[in-house]
């Protein structure tokens, strides 16, 4: 029993080791796998009203007539505007994996509480709490009642949905 436990921390150290001296390692994807199906899900998406086919085919699932049926009703008011459109052509969990990469655009003062939610770290309560403070009187201060709904992150990433 010491020996294999020798064994194994030898082993280890050595492949410790090995690793160091090669600096940040890149993993590629088996090949089995498509590129647009490792995209990681982040807080940039792509915007609904304005990306192109090419960028919509980087959405798993996405090929040329999903990415034509997602341009076809632009513009986009709302994310329900999207979910009942796009929902015509795939189920309900298909088109909440499409929501992990694209958006519709925010306007502070006009969209709904549904659309208002894309932010990350806001949910809906949030989102309806920010829909009873309108009017905004500028960006910033849908930015600040953001920060005082659900933190400073969402308030970052907000910026990153709002349409200027």
């Amino acid at each position: 029993m010491k020996r294999i436990a020798i064994i194994v921390t030898l082993t280890t150290s050595v492949f410790l080791v090995s690793c160091a001296d090669k600096g940040p390692q890149k993993f590629d994807p088996p090949p089995e796998v498509e590129e647009s199906a490792t995209r990681p899900i982040t807080a940039e998406k792509w915007n609904l009203n304005t990306a192109t086919a090419e960028e919509f085919k980087t959405v798993p699932e996405v090929g040329d007539r999903m990415a034509h049926e997602f341009d076809e009703y632009r513009p986009y008011i709302s994310i329900v505007q999207f979910r009942l459109e796009i929902g015509k052509y795939v189920d309900e969990e298909q088109v909440a994996m499409f929501e992990n990469y694209v958006y519709v655009p925010i306007d502070i003062n006009e969209s709904d509480a549904e659309t208002v939610a894309q932010i990350l770290g806001l949910d809906l309560e949030g989102a309806q709490q920010l829909v009873a403070a309108r009017p905004f009187e500028s960006h910033a201060a849908f930015y600040d009642a953001v920060t005082e709904v659900a933190g400073g992150i969402a308030s970052q990433f907000a910026r990153l949905y709002v349409s200027e």
